[in-house]
């Protein structure tokens, strides 16, 4: 898909009107000068969504979604950007140009990549048409459905159909249609052996693969033969348009649901999604066999930060799988397991019970991944000292998976209190797990790095959902300044400058200018990634004199920068008081006051990177092992940096013990 000219992209956002958007989706009343409904994104009975007209943007406070009427469209329809501007854009009559493919060969992709899909909903077509019209396809194809339990409307509604086993019928059929041969070998619906072109998916009932958005993108095949040569399933091969570690199976059906729910069930293979969902399941997906990868991971939570997998009896595969619990953690999603009785699994309990006992099982065994992992390794290790600590240490190795600091806190806890183990020590293996980890982002981030169990974390920073009553000093300390500059950054205040002759005079300037140069002097930088991305755009923009509003950043495609761009506009961050007392810096209606609070501001900020290289330095003088020289270097930049930390405290008026 061409991409959209900027300026064009500029008309969309200003032409349309959010509330126009959303009323086509939500029910919306009039409340002063906003408008309010109930969610469209979960179940809820009293209203707590939220449409500011002036501002543009949307909030809903059950969960926490916000935005511009761009990022609605896509968490309501599931667009991506471009289909949101798009659908906009038609919406309004704003001519989008088609801007035409650089070359050839890009063109040549684009025409086959289409083309591929063209071809697959005929096949899909195809196979339905046969299974449900043609005695081969009623007889072998439908009848093999029907014994599996899966109702008439199920089977239609997941597009389930039948390949002949004459061998050519669906290359003959496809051929006649006139579509190019090489594109149906592409795409791996037909062979060729020896000039002679037949079915790859001859007598194999059909599972269609389709995309978020519901387009086929290729197939998976069950052979109803016993063989054992004989593949059972035959999945469609990679091609321009499917990738198998980027699909998750039944996900065009769920994502409703994952959404209205706020979780994700995870299953193995096509039956056990279309069982559960005849069951009532109807939030589930599956990995269609393979092994899970971080980009399935990453599409599920498009919709939801939360995965429940389903497993069967088999131990040997649970084992085996633990690594893609790992892989879950580490993507900052919560994980719980139900593990279904031995000999089962989802397709077969599902079939074996109600609904209702269905959903209550599945409720009343869900564990929380610590629990679940320990249990089966705890039969391994039984009472073996050696192998429980190589337990401990596994069960440790994927907290330490998670990003989150407080998320991380709760599980330290709860494996301390597992194992009846203290939690320092716990703790102090978390932070050695993680520290390889935490190095390398302090390294990207061009800021020391701090290993010590006591120091603020370098990773896992506050997302947009994280209210500022549970930052860390130091964590405030950044969102307090990043705020400053979104809401105020065009703002002018009066600073001091030594001129000419040594004289000090007032000058005035904006706050995105003060700020910029107090932190490139001293060439400082930001730890949270999402705040450094709007420094970075700031400073740019400084470099041919553009100062950028807030309306600014909400016009851009990434939507996790406009969910917290627009959650400061809707002043979603509710700041104690105690942090003007504390920490003296900028907070909600202070604005008469901006010229002193962005200076306390910017102090507060540079205090707190003294404070972390003070720890970092802490660190290493604790190794014992430390060469004298770099110990005397070490000491000298302490007591500097504690003279400096002391500077800045009497500038702020504080006291340091």
């Amino acid at each position: 898909m061409a991409k959209i000219p900027p300026h064009i992209v500029d008309q969309i956002m200003q032409t349309a009107r959010i509330e126009e958007v959303v009323g086509e989706f939500v029910q919306l009343k009039k409340a002063g000068s906003s408008f309010k409904g109930l969610s469209p994104f979960t179940d809820e009975k009293t209203p707590s969504f939220i449409v500011s007209p002036a501002k543009q943007i949307f909030k809903c406070f059950s969960t926490g979604k916000g935005g511009t009427v761009v990022t609605f469209l896509m968490e309501r329809e599931h667009y991506s950007y471009p289909e949101a501007l798009r659908w906009l854009a038609n919406k309004y009559n704003i001519e989008v140009p088609e801007d035409k493919p650089a070359t050839a060969e890009e063109l040549a992709a684009q025409n086959e990549r289409e083309s591929l899909f063209i071809i697959n909903d005929f096949a899909k077509d195809f196979f339905m048409e046969q299974m449900n019209e043609s005695d081969e396809g009623r007889a072998i194809g439908k009848s093999y459905f029907v014994e599996r339990g899966f109702r008439p409307e199920i089977i239609d509604k997941f597009q389930l159909g039948y390949c002949p086993n004459k061998g050519d019928a669906f290359t003959k059929a496809a051929l006649h249609k006139g579509y190019n041969p090489q594109y149906l070998k592409n795409v791996g619906l037909v062979k060729e052996k020896d000039e002679r072109k037949f079915d790859f998916f001859r007598g194999r009932v059909m599972f269609p693969i389709h995309s978020v958005s519901g387009r086929v993108l290729g197939f998976g095949g069950r052979t109803l033969q016993n063989d054992k040569k004989v593949a059972k399933y035959f999945n469609s091969p990679e091609s321009l348009i499917y990738h198998k570690s980027d699909i998750l199976y039944g996900l065009y059906y769920a994502k409703s649901d994952i959404i209205k729910y706020d979780n994700c069930y995870l299953c193995e293979g096509y039956t056990d999604v279309i069982s559960l969902y005849q069951s009532g399941l109807t939030n589930v997906v599956a990995s269609s066999g393979t092994s899970l990868t971080v980009e399935q991971i990453k599409l599920v939570s498009r919709f939801t930060k939360n995965i429940t997998i389903l497993y069967d009896g088999d131990a040997a595969g649970i084992k085996a799988s633990f690594r893609g619990i790992d892989l879950i953690l580490e993507e900052g999603l919560t994980v719980k397991v139900v593990l279904f009785p031995e000999g089962e699994d989802p397709d077969s309990f599902a079939k074996a019970h109600s609904s209702d006992e269905l959903k209550a099982y599945v409720d009343e065994h869900s564990q929380d991944f610590v629990t679940f992992k320990t249990e089966i390794l705890l039969a391994d290790a039984k009472n073996d000292p050696i192998q429980k600590a190589k337990l401990i240490t596994d069960v440790v190795r994927s907290v330490a998976k998670i990003p989150d600091q407080i998320v991380r806190s709760v599980y330290t806890k709860e494996v301390a209190k597992m194992f009846d183990l203290g939690e320092d020590v716990v703790a102090t293996e978390i932070a050695k797990q993680r520290g390889q980890h935490v190095e390398q982002v302090a390294k990207t981030q061009s800021q020391p790095s701090v290993q010590s169990t006591t120091a603020p974390p370098k990773e896992g920073q506050p997302t947009p959902q994280k209210s500022a009553g549970t930052m860390t000093k130091f964590e405030f300390a950044e969102f307090a300044l990043i705020r400053a500059l979104i809401k105020y950054g065009v703002y002018g205040v009066t600073t001091r400058q030594v001129g000419e002759n040594n004289m000090v005079e007032e000058v005035k300037v904006s706050v995105a200018e003060l700020v910029c140069h107090e932190l490139n002097k001293d060439e400082l930088g930001f730890i949270n990634p999402l705040y450094q991305r709007i420094y970075d755009q700031i400073n740019e923009g400084l470099k041919s004199n553009t100062l950028y509003e807030s309306s600014y950043f909400l016009r851009q495609e990434d939507q996790q920068l406009v969910q917290f761009v627009s959650d400061i506009e809707t002043d979603d961050f509710e700041i104690s008081p105690n942090w003007m007392e504390k920490l003296k810096v900028l907070t909600l209606g202070e604005r008469e006051k901006l010229d002193q609070l962005v200076v306390e501001s910017i102090y507060v900020f540079k205090q707190t990177k003294i404070e972390l290289r003070i720890l970092e330095i802490r660190n290493q003088l604790a190794n014992r092992e430390i060469e004298p020289e770099k110990l005397q270097d070490l000491l000298s930049e302490q007591i500097y940096l504690e003279k400096i930390k002391r500077e800045f405290a009497a500038k702020l008026n504080r006291i340091i013990l």
